[in-house]
């Protein structure tokens, strides 16, 4: 029997891995701002965060953060030369017209049309909606990033998603710590899987739609 251990390091490597010399990629908070640890030494992305800044670094070491430096979700950053801040207005231009190739979000919800829900529960407290309505729709790929489970043990990927939305049909990728997929015609592609999981033990624990092709292979991270 396979027991289910959350990995959410696994989930940032293989994310890191889509990326190419060149790409302007932006880091949604929490999960997704690990992706940035796992970048191959030999790729050089642009990291944008929405509240205006382009070219983050790594985080800052102990002691050295800047308090006036930092992410769309309070994190102290550091910015690499060449890099620049600008406002709002700016920053969300460059996400709305379309200079963004990659964007990789949290979910608490991701279904197999592509919807994405991830900022509000009906009845609790929410800081706001943040950027994500305009980076899903105004950026080339959007990535969805999330541990495969609940900890009750249901399942993340929905064939209908329950909870308010944040975009429709704009999710093309989704990475969980158990399998690393596509969403295409209304259906999750299992592309590769991490071992020990099998695809069989995957399609048993997600609620909706998976096919798994000839191609399906273990991922390597």
């Amino acid at each position: 029997m396979i027991e289910y251990v959350e990995n959410k390091e696994n989930i940032a490597r293989r994310i890191a891995r889509i990326f190419k010399t060149g790409d302007v990629v932006n880091l949604g908070i929490g999960l997704p701002t690990l992706v940035g640890n796992f970048v191959p030494e030999d790729v050089t992305v642009i990291l944008q965060s929405e509240n205006g800044l382009i070219g983050l670094g790594p985080a800052p070491a102990p002691g050295k953060e800047d308090k006036d430096l930092t992410n769309a979700g309070a994190m102290p950053v550091s910015i690499l030369p060449g890099g620049a801040y600008f406002d709002s207005a700016t920053s969300f231009g460059i996400i709305r017209g379309g200079h963004v190739d990659y964007t990789v979000l949290g979910v608490l919800e991701v279904d197999q049309e592509g919807n994405l829900a991830n900022y509000k529960i009906p009845g609790k407290m929410v800081p706001g909606m943040g950027g994500a309505m305009d980076l899903t729709t105004g950026s080339r790929v959007v990535i969805a990033a999330t541990t495969h489970l609940e900890k009750s043990g249901a399942s993340k990927l929905k064939r209908r998603c329950s909870l308010p939305l944040t975009a429709v049909r704009e999710v093309d990728i989704v990475v969980t710590d158990v399998g690393y997929f596509e969403i295409l015609g209304g259906k999750y592609y299992l592309r590769e899987y991490f071992e020990p999981y099998t695809p069989d033990w995957i399609k048993e624990h997600t609620d909706a739609e998976i096919v798994v092709g000839e191609d399906c292979k273990p991922c390597f991270c």
